[in-house]
């Protein structure tokens, strides 16, 4: 798998903190730097994080699974961006509009964990199309972040017109990238 195509996956998977990063700037009372520099953080960790643990599950089964890596991979990428779109088009609009000053480090785990989940089933493909996890992992850190902290600038500035579009996005990316490997072979 090249950079260009862990790049988009990693953007796909960053879609949900995008958009709650959203509705956190969004209900921040005065966006600070420490605030949206704690959030990227506790995102790009969790999205890191989670591809490592989904990959060492994966290399324990993935002698069953060799003979049909291409298709676990799409079937996995697809499900997991399916449900993506499935939820950004079904969700109701906005977000609560309680403000705060900090975000609490519970909700912020809760919420880090929540949107990492489906990069744990990514880890899992990865191990399967031999991606070598910790360059996906550095890729996907990086991305998160930079989307993260950027949404939450956005977020306080602007609302949450975006928020329903990311996660658009970051389905159709994520089943786009399934379609081609099963085309093309990972």
């Amino acid at each position: 798998m090249t950079a260009t195509e862990l790049f988009f996956i990693a953007c796909g998977l960053s879609m949900d903190t995008f958009a709650i990063s959203l509705c956190k700037g969004l209900r921040m009372r005065k966006a600070e730097l420490g605030q949206g520099l704690i959030i990227a953080l506790s995102f790009a960790l969790f999205q890191a994080a989670m591809p490592i643990i989904g990959w060492a599950v994966g290399v324990q089964f993935s002698h069953f699974l060799c003979s049909m890596a291409n298709w676990v991979a799409f079937l996995i990428l697809a499900a997991v961006g399916a449900k993506m779109l499935w939820d950004a088009l079904h969700e109701e609009e906005g977000c609560p509009i309680e403000a705060f000053d900090r975000i609490h480090p519970k909700e912020l785990i809760a919420l880090s964990i929540a949107t990492s989940l489906d990069a744990l089933a990514v880890g899992f493909s990865f191990s399967i199309m031999q991606v070598n996890i910790l360059t996906a992992s550095a890729i996907i850190a990086v991305v998160t972040f930079t989307f993260s902290i950027t949404a939450v600038a956005i977020g306080n500035r602007w609302g949450i017109k975006l928020q329903k579009k990311a996660g658009v996005a970051g389905g159709v990316i994520l089943m786009l990238m399934a379609v081609r490997i099963l085309l093309g072979g990972h």
